[in-house]
């Protein structure tokens, strides 16, 4: 870890430009403190004054920062939820130069990189049904067979392909930073729609998309949370059932719930915990769809949340509604 320090303009205080920076910094010499910034102040909640002359240990209160003051070099410590970075710029003590302790919160880096790993968990889960697929598809196409068998495996092969690309979109929507605009809520339908068809017509499905409305959004996140949604009801409602996607404007925003025929859900909220599946659940779904669901709306600042309606599960979100934001 790096820190630039600025040069101080001739008008301020000497020190004054340790203040500014978005690192906690405690200056000490011979284990005892010479000065906090205000970053420190915010961290360890005690004032410049107060901790000036103290023992490190008095202000810092942790034995492992005191001896990474007193060896020097670098380690990562969680307090309170918070990952942080600290990092001790030792001068000997002999010098009587200050040394300085370094701490940055690298909480949201940390966070990515737990989503990335987990990014790649689903990779390697999901990839392996569909790659099986695709080997079974390929030595059966090795041997001779009739023509319309032949084609009835290049089918498959293509569905296979098809999931593949979806499994790839799907992750990559989910990291790609966001790209807001405004458009009415049917294209995202008319998007969903065209995707789902087959799938749609093989399972017999009667789906239907209710009432236009306009909204603020990424379109193509909107379009993996609404693909997940009804993908969901369609595996777990009855076969050729009715799946129907319903908008509703509430003030600043608009709701949009997925109703489906299926069983009641025990768990209305722990179903959107990652690796969770829901007590009918068969194959070898991962138990991640609904939680990308409510991590990608949560993202833009809605909420998602699962509930019985009468005779039907409804699997709901929110969204910014432009209506209600003039």
């Amino acid at each position: 870890m790096t820190v630039a320090l600025p040069l101080p303009l001739p008008s301020e205080r000497p020190d004054q430009w340790i203040d500014a920076l978005p690192q906690a910094v405690v200056l000490y010499r011979g284990g005892t403190v010479q000065r906090l910034n205000a970053a420190a102040v915010r961290l360890w909640g005690v004032t410049d004054d107060r901790a000036r002359g103290r023992p490190l240990l008095e202000v810092l209160r942790r034995h492992t920062l005191e001896a990474l003051c007193e060896r020097g070099g670098e380690l990562e410590l969680d307090v309170a939820g918070r990952a942080l970075r600290c990092q001790a710029l030792l001068e000997p003590a002999t010098s009587g130069a200050i040394s300085a302790l370094i701490v940055e919160d690298v909480t949201e880096h940390r966070r990515r990189e737990a989503e990335l790993r987990e990014a790649a968990a689903i990779l390697s889960h999901e990839f392996r049904t569909p790659v099986a697929g695709l080997r079974g598809v390929l030595e059966a196409l090795e041997y001779q067979m009739p023509a319309e068998m032949q084609q009835n495996f290049v089918r498959q092969g293509l569905q296979e392909v098809e999931r593949l690309a979806r499994l790839v979109e799907d992750l990559a929507v989910g990291f790609r930073p966001t790209r807001a605009r405004t458009f009415p809520i049917s294209e995202a339908f008319a998007r969903a729609s065209r995707l789902l068809a087959q799938d749609v017509a093989q399972n017999g499905t009667l789906l239907s998309f209710g009432e236009d409305q306009l909204v603020r959004a990424d379109p193509d996140k909107l379009l993996q949370v609404l693909l997940n949604l009804i993908e969901n009801a369609m595996k777990y409602g009855p076969r050729g059932g009715a799946v129907q996607v319903e908008t509703q404007a509430r003030g600043g925003f608009v709701e949009v719930a997925v109703l489906d025929l299926g069983a009641p859900v025990p768990d209305t909220d722990n179903i959107f915990r990652a690796h969770t599946r829901g007590p009918g659940a068969s194959g070898n779904g991962s138990g991640m769809g609904l939680y990308i669901v409510r991590s990608i709306v949560e993202g833009w600042g809605g909420q998602a949340w699962a509930e019985r309606r009468g005779e039907r599960n409804a699997f709901c979100f929110t969204l910014s509604s432009v209506a209600g934001m003039m």
